[in-house]
């Protein structure tokens, strides 16, 4: 490894000052220092991703860290919330992950950290004098933004044509990269800050999400597309009409599925090979299915069960005709023959894994007539799902349903002529409709669901939506629904608080350990290791640092913020003493019951999501963080919830890289957040 460069961010041999940073120390380290420790430990899991490399010169390494340290003190002047820090943030915390996770996989790898150094200084100095210059540059420009997850610094790429008029609303193209084990942050920035990539339109700004890295641009990783969308609008022109989805190989796959879930934030999707399912890509046979709650599961994610809401805006499929990858669209075309459409399916002559440049030229045509005439309403929508988590398409949300993880539908058929809605719903509960297609108020037109006239109450003219509810054998309007979840006998699942336990990592989180010791050795070591694996895995999968407490240290400004994730057992954490009661288990000192079974307390520990007594509009997790492992890293389309809304674990056996002990029970609760 080259030495040449060694440090040019610090000041002249400052770097042989420097102390030997053998091991940097985190947030839950200093924690968990605080905790009773058991004798024992649990053998450790090995990383999939990104892969172990190397550690570089520790001269080097402790050079790189000085100038991390010295970077994020000038950061620590600014305001968290000022405009810049997270564009200086991301060089920093690239260049810390790198150095924690052991990332230099290159010869070059030191001189890119430098590199990148080098940037955050010179904008740090920037900020100081109160200026960002990067903000109006032209060509390639990597920004970060701050993540409501987890707080960290995330980046993402920017290609802005030096000839594109930005005194009007432009089009944004966002492209979804593929799967690359060892671009982590510090790669992608920069292959961001060198190369504009295979999409690069003259008349239109292009993003590269990073996706929180290699999840398929699922769980945090669609959320941080999301993120990107809304911090380039932000700062940029964009025509909101006009956003297209692209993406190839993983980046395809994340089309697929970001498309599929969030149809209307897009003008036209064009998925590029990658995978659509889980079953048939990973050639399972019925006799190897998993557990069938996990089969419901791949009901989050697989975009079949979404195919309904491709059929609102344009897709464009691409694969190789040589190219394995095929198989995706192929699927895709049977789920659109499902619904008597036909999918728009651009195969590249000869080709394997990549795109025939005619074929990409007929996708980026395509692609840009969509977006230069966006429908401004369409008489026919369709709304398809599995689950309240992807509840809303346009001007219909789907509130309530009969039961989570079935085909779920509301179709719409807009009559203006004769000023008549008609809606056709499959397993839906509640509905609620706004006025944004209407002419006039919400109130003057029929409504007619699944073949039943609906009357409207008169309402005020302000009112711009309708609720609806199937209540003693017919559709209701209401005013409002009852079920709110505002106390223990009004629980329901109701978007954003649905379950499975991954979805709690969806939105800001708090991990929460016990500052006391359980009389349990089994229990006591199991705590330990599982909650430093939850940390330590999110760091380097999710690219996040999460946030750490002690139960004795939380807040009542915690408490109404974040989703609280707790570790141990009523006797070790005071936030389960306080709300254990009010879960749908019996949690003794001797034995743990739940859904009409009963288990030694000694050596097994429940896994859960549920509504938080202290505070119902967020979750409270129990001794879980992600559950996909290690082991599921080998290919994203396993990157998906493996456990549902509660397990029962026997800790008699230790965790491993595909479960965090012996399944013994799990299930989802129902509607009301009951077991059964």
């Amino acid at each position: 490894m080259t030495r040449k460069w060694l440090c040019n961010l610090v000041q002249p041999r400052i770097w042989q000052l420097c102390v030997f940073w053998v091991a940097i120390l985190s947030e839950l380290s200093e924690v968990a220092a605080q905790q009773p420790q058991s004798a024992d430990k649990l053998p450790s899991i090995a990383r999939i991703l990104p892969p172990v490399g190397e550690h570089p010169p520790i001269d080097v390494a402790n050079c790189l860290q000085e100038g991390v340290r010295l970077i994020r003190t000038q950061l620590d002047t600014f305001p968290p919330d000022r405009d810049g820090r997270a564009d200086v943030a991301i060089f920093v915390k690239a260049i810390d992950f790198a150095l924690r996770h052991d990332e230099f996989y290159r010869d070059s790898s030191a001189a890119i950290a430098d590199e990148l150094l080098a940037v955050a200084r010179q904008r740090v100095t920037e900020l100081q004098r109160g200026e960002m210059p990067w903000a109006q540059q032209r060509g390639l420009v990597v920004r970060g933004y701050h993540s409501s997850i987890d707080g960290s610094p995330q980046p993402y790429g920017l290609v802005i044509p030096k000839s594109l008029d930005l005194r009007r609303p432009v089009p944004l193209y966002v492209w979804l990269h593929g799967r690359g084990d060892r671009d982590t942050d510090m790669y992608f920035i920069q292959q961001r800050m060198t190369k504009a990539g295979e999409v690069a339109p003259d008349d239109a700004i292009v993003v590269h999400p990073f996706g929180r890295h290699c999840v398929g641009f699922k769980h945090a990783g669609e959320i941080d597309v999301l993120d990107v969308i809304a911090d380039v609008q932000r700062q940029y022109p964009i025509d909101p009409l006009r956003i297209v989805l692209m993406g190839f190989s993983m980046g395809g796959a994340g089309a697929w599925h970001i498309g599929a879930h969030y149809t209307d934030r897009f003008a036209a999707i064009a998925p590029g090979a990658g995978f659509a399912e889980t079953a048939h890509y990973n050639r399972l046979k019925p006799e190897d299915f998993p557990p069938r709650y996990e089969q419901l599961l791949w009901g989050a994610y697989d975009v079949p069960n979404y195919v309904g809401n491709l059929l609102n805006v344009p897709v464009v499929a691409y694969s190789g005709e040589n190219d394995k990858q095929i198989q995706a669209a192929r699927v895709m075309e049977e789920a659109f023959r499902s619904r008597q459409r036909t999918l728009n399916h651009v195969i590249g002559p000869g080709m394997g894994h990549k795109y025939h440049p005619e074929s990409l030229t007929h996708i980026l045509a395509a692609v840009r007539v969509a977006a230069a005439n966006p429908p401004q309403f369409k008489p026919q929508l369709s709304l398809q799902t599995r689950t309240l988590r992807y509840h809303r398409m346009q001007w219909l949300e789907l509130l309530r349903l009969k039961q989570h993880w079935h085909d779920s539908r509301v179709d719409a058929v807009v009559d203006e002529s004769n000023r008549i809605v008609r809606l056709a719903t499959a397993n839906a509960l509640a509905i609620r409709a706004h006025a944004t297609p209407l002419n006039g108020n919400v109130r003057d037109w029929q409504w007619r669901i699944d073949g039943q006239e609906v009357p409207v109450q008169p309402g005020s003219n302000e009112e711009d939506s309708l609720t609806f509810a199937w209540q003693e054998g017919r559709w209701r309007q209401l005013a409002e629904l009852a079920d709110d979840g505002a106390n223990d006998a009004s629980l329901v699942k109701r978007p954003g608080l649905q379950g499975p336990i991954d979805d709690a990592f969806m939105q800001p989180f708090l991990m929460v350990l016990p500052s006391t010791k359980s009389s349990y050795e089994v229990i006591q070591r199991w705590i330990e290791s599982e909650s430093q694996h939850a940390v330590d895995r999110w760091r380097a999968l999710m690219r996040g640092e999460p946030r750490v407490k002690l139960d004795t240290e939380v807040t009542p400004e915690d408490i109404e913020q974040f989703n609280l994730v707790l570790w141990g057992e009523p006797s070790t954490n005071r936030l389960l003493a306080k709300i254990h009661k009010r879960l749908p288990l019996n949690w003794q000192a001797n034995e743990l019951s739940l859904a009409g079974k009963t288990w030694d307390a000694a050596t097994h520990l429940p896994m859960m999501v549920y509504p938080n007594p202290l505070n119902r509009r967020h979750y409270v997790v129990i001794n879980s963080g992600l559950t996909f492992r290690e082991g599921h890293d080998r290919t994203n389309s396993q990157q998906n919830p493996k456990l549902p809304d509660w397990a029962i674990l026997d800790l008699t056996s230790p965790p491993d890289e595909l479960s965090p002990g012996n399944v013994v029970m799990a299930d989802f609760f129902d509607e009301h957040w009951q077991a059964d």
